[in-house]
């Protein structure tokens, strides 16, 4: 898996989450299933919110192809408040076959950032 952050922004600063990290804090976590029109961030700017990445054919085909790729075998996972921290593709994947739901852990408390007040293009990929 490519290295990948989850990033929120708060009075702190951009807040970053190693999705690896996220992994391995929830491998045990119980599973659920979610319904897909519950997920907000299917009707928000998603990929491309901040400017840092702009909607070009070139960046959305690449987001069609890690869709594609993406595998259903992972349950996404969801922030304490429900937002989504790891798992778009999968969603979106879901989303195109016409589920109804996906399977997500989540978690009860929100673990520490792993950075706090970096910019993205600043972490270690």
């Amino acid at each position: 898996m490519r290295k990948q952050y989850h990033f929120w922004p708060s009075r702190r600063g951009l807040q970053a989450w190693d999705v690896h990290r996220l992994i391995e804090l929830t491998r045990d976590f119980p599973k659920k299933r979610v319904a897909l029109d519950t997920i907000s961030e299917l009707d928000e700017v998603y990929w491309f919110d901040g400017g840092a990445q702009q909607p070009t054919c070139r960046k959305v085909v690449e987001h069609f192809r890690l869709t594609r790729e993406a595998s259903l075998e992972y349950p996404i996972i969801l922030g304490a408040d429900g937002r989504v921290m790891d798992g778009m593709h999968r969603i979106a994947k879901a989303l195109l076959r016409g589920d109804e739901g996906i399977e997500a852990v989540q978690f009860e408390e929100d673990p520490e950032p792993d950075y706090v007040g970096r910019k993205p293009e600043e972490l270690p990929y």
